[in-house]
């Protein structure tokens, strides 16, 4: 029985999101409550237990470079780790790992357990207290009051839980877990907007079933490249996954009875996702693919469930085994669980500031699939930020917020608060105007002093971090400095041979060893800054005029409805939220770039007509 039930902060919620915030608010000096309904699935992977991919790793390397846990426990608990797009350019390489779900529960329910100020709390909330507009604290089911300065809130797929298999649907956040129906009421009640989404899980199969030589095997990499900078270990791959695809036979299978799909059967009403489809769209939609690739992943070391990645179906258990029998190899797997698809209620993003604190709602933080995004990776970025954001609110302290061009969590949180979102968010590195600047080998470089100045990157780490860098500009200094050959137009450095697309850094260690001893991620470090260095200098440029552009002043009162070109709807929302600086107006949902434009113009012919009016004003005359 926990004794003084007062908290600072306390997180609902003990997902990716909830994990990251609690861990973060705790280690600022913040005394933090972590309310779970179950303390055996907190950080559960309910969906493929795998972290990183393409932007998603570079996401796990920011929130590792800011002090978060996911890289650490992902370098922990990995058992297959592989570096995406090796072969291509450093800004769309992305490390993946396959973790084993249940070791990486339990990594963190021990990390949890060792943060100093962080109480896990079992328990669900059913209600947030408010008072005045301002939160003050939780009612649990089963006790009394925990009392707060700030929530985070981060249920996951729990509000208003609904899964489907079939036209069989029963109320549930999760797979055999309860949902969250007065959280769900209460938002709206509270005046927020919310819309239903919809995202899924395919079939859970017994291992011993599947004949393994009927499929391409997809090893790790010899050399594992860690998510986190702080890893000392070496990393191993322990499992091999395996690549399978669907047939026509699995295809007339699925057409047959995609009227007794949830998708088709008019079961699901909420929006799912584009970019992860269940097979049932893949096939509707896509009917000239004659296949469609999956992948067979084992889910751990200790257990005989493999997730069939790509397969994803929300149709009958039986029509879930036809499917099966259909493709060479999986003709006798035993179904262990079920794909399902899940509904549930998202809060419309675009209520929120930028710190992801609710506009309607002092001191409540909103985190996770909550605001409409998907991935594990996106949810521990912002459980991360709200976090830190909370902490820093109640300690009087300046929010952090990270912009586009600093950290692909800025792209994230400002696509998520501007423009809002119609089906479950995923990020790309495509959605990054910057990307060549946020790659996963500078996250240190951009946000480790970050990090240490909030209390998230301890000494050590901080020391080790400090005399890498040295060590890389010792590194540069001898490529700016060393004469690679002489040609008719002078003396070549190796640093101007290293921006020739053809030579990369290691042809030129053959021949000019350095007396550094670096790591294959430092090569690649020091080879992008180079190769890219033209284009990052007219970033930079770019993003200073942007910049500029933002600190723009709008003076209190500006008569928005005289600026030309404006539509009703931009004077309106302009109104409403009366913003100070350019930057607060892009910002502001449904402003265009052309509204932005329009203003712009509009206060430079003011100050204009300004100052042809003092200088047609008379002068004083002098003594």
């Amino acid at each position: 029985m926990i004794k003084d039930r007062r908290f600072d902060v306390i997180v609902i919620g003990a997902g990716h999101a909830g994990c990251e915030a609690a861990c973060a608010a705790g280690r600022m000096g913040l005394r933090t409550g972590l309310v779970t309904i179950n303390l055996e699935t907190i950080a559960q992977m309910s969906c493929n237990p795998a972290i990183g991919g393409l932007a998603k790793g570079h996401l796990v390397r920011e929130i590792d470079a800011l002090g978060g846990v996911m890289g650490l426990l992902a370098d922990e608990t990995g058992i297959q780790f592989r570096l995406l797009n090796r072969s291509r350019g450093g800004a769309v390489q992305a490390p993946r790992a396959q973790s084993d779900k249940a070791r990486y529960r339990k990594a963190m329910r021990y990390r949890l357990k060792n943060i100093p100020h962080l109480t896990v709390l079992p328990g669900m909330v059913r209600e947030i207290i408010i008072r005045q507009n301002r939160v003050q604290g939780v009612n649990t089911i089963d006790g009394p009051p925990l009392m707060a300065k700030a929530v985070i809130l981060t249920p996951g797929t729990f509000l208003n839980g609904l899964i489907h298999i079939g036209r069989h649907s029963y109320p549930a956040g999760r797979a055999d877990e309860p949902p969250s129906t007065h959280l769900a009421d209460q938002l709206k009640i509270l005046g927020l907007r919310t819309f239903r989404l919809k995202t899924g899980t395919p079939m859970r199969l017994q291992r011993d079933g599947i004949e393994w030589s009927r499929f391409t095997p997809q090893p790790g990499d010899e050399i594992p490249v860690p998510f986190s900078f702080r890893t000392k270990r070496t990393l191993v791959n322990r499992v091999v996954c395996h690549i399978g695809y669907t047939n026509a036979r699995t295809h007339e299978i699925i057409q047959a009875n995609l009227n007794r799909s949830a998708l088709y059967g008019g079961g699901i009403t909420g929006i799912g996702p584009r970019y992860c489809p269940s097979i049932e769209v893949k096939v509707k939609e896509f009917p000239h693919h004659a296949r469609h690739q999956f992948f067979l992943e084992p889910e751990g070391l200790d257990t005989e469930e493999i997730y069939v990645n790509g397969l994803s179906t929300s149709l009958p258990l039986e029509i879930q085994r036809e499917v099966l029998v259909s493709i060479p190899g999986l003709e006798d797997a035993r179904i262990l669980r079920p794909a399902y698809a899940i509904e549930y209620d998202a809060v419309l993003p675009t209520q929120l500031r930028p710190t992801l604190e609710t506009e309607a709602i002092e001191n409540l933080y909103l985190a996770g699939q909550i605001n409409g995004t998907s991935g594990y990776e996106e949810a521990a970025a912002q459980g991360l930020m709200a976090g830190i954001n909370a902490a820093l609110k109640i300690q009087r302290r300046r929010p952090f917020i990270l912009r586009r061009d600093q950290a692909y969590i800025g792209v994230l949180i400002d696509d998520l608060i501007t423009k809002g979102v119609e089906e479950p968010y995923r990020l790309f590195t495509a959605r990054a105007e910057y990307r060549l600047q946020l790659r996963i080998d500078n996250a240190d470089v951009r946000l480790t002093e970050y990090g240490r100045r909030l209390g998230l990157i301890g000494q050590e780490d901080y020391q080790a971090y400090r005399e890498k860098q040295e060590r890389l500009a010792r590194v540069r200094r001898i490529l700016r400095t060393q004469t690679a050959n002489k040609s008719a137009k002078g003396r070549i450095t190796l640093q101007d041979s290293l921006k020739k697309p053809h030579i990369s850094l290691r042809d030129l260690l053959v021949t000019h060893p350095l007396p550094e001893i670096l790591t294959d991620e430092e090569i690649r470090h020091i080879e992008s800054d180079i190769k890219y260095s033209g284009y990052l200098k007219k970033q930079a440029k770019e993003i200073a005029r942007i910049r500029k552009f933002d600190r723009v002043r709008i003076p209190p009162g500006l008569p928005f409805q005289a600026i030309p070109g404006l539509t009703t709807e931009a004077v309106e929302k302009l109104r409403k939220f009366s913003p100070s600086t350019m930057g607060e107006a892009k910002r502001i949902p449904g402003i265009t770039p052309a509204a932005l434009i329009n203003i712009h113009i509009f206060l430079k012919l003011q100050a204009a007509g300004r100052r042809q009016s003092a200088s047609a004003r008379p002068k004083a005359a002098g003594k």
